[in-house]
């Protein structure tokens, strides 16, 4: 098979776009996530009478549900309740709620390692629970978690492959039509595609085994 024509610059650089929007679409998700799934850790550490246990009953709902089932319900069930989003957004959606609560148990890990006399300290030195939380215990609890928070966005950056199910132009759905115009292309895009994931992934396990080193430094 001639496998020449698949490594034109064309392919190439459709590829690298379908690879520029899988990164748009991680970098997205994982700021909603963190925001989301960090207050959802938060409020479950704080053990907030009746609210932390709907927290974690919706948590553990959503960790224990398929991602493609809830990137079909963004794409085709939301708009039935009339929230229509685009492509892009259904995508960021899908992994926000799914990543959120991932991310949920690294923050409420991570809290819940910090030992209870650091709160202790901050209450009777005549800071509110929200002060000892953002100034003392956020900040120890978040070194910790920083290896765990790169883990799943490594994750996440793998499960953008998922939305190719909406058609979002991301690499794989690239790809796919790539080699659908030339089946002898198959193998080729595979391997640039193999190549480009492991490149943006071990990038990031690199830096989570650093920071993973790094934190018995202090």
């Amino acid at each position: 098979m001639d496998f020449s024509g698949a490594f034109s610059w064309i392919n190439i650089r459709f590829l690298l776009d379908g690879l520029w929007v899988t990164i748009q679409v991680s970098i997205v998700s994982i700021i909603f996530s963190m925001i989301l799934g960090g207050i959802a850790g938060t409020v479950r550490y704080s053990d907030i009478p009746i609210v932390s246990k709907i927290v974690g009953v919706v948590v553990d709902i959503i960790r224990n549900l398929p991602l493609l089932l809830i990137i079909f319900f963004t794409y085709f069930a939301l708009p039935q309740i009339g929230i229509k989003l685009n492509i892009f957004w259904a995508a960021v959606a899908a992994l926000t709620i799914f990543e959120s609560a991932m991310l949920s148990e690294i923050f409420r890990a991570g809290l819940n390692a910090v030992p209870k006399g650091q709160t202790e300290a901050g209450l009777s030195s005549g800071l509110t629970y929200v002060q000892t939380l953002t100034i003392i215990v956020i900040p120890q609890a978040f070194k910790s978690m920083l290896p765990a928070i790169l883990s799943q966005l490594i994750s996440l950056i793998k499960d953008t492959s998922l939305a190719v199910i909406i058609s979002l132009p991301e690499l794989m759905h690239n790809a796919r039509i790539v080699y659908g115009q030339n089946t002898n292309y198959v193998i080729p895009m595979f391997i640039v595609m193999t190549a480009m994931y492991f490149v943006v992934c071990y990038a990031l396990s690199l830096a989570s085994r650093y920071l993973e080193n790094s934190k018995y430094n202090y």
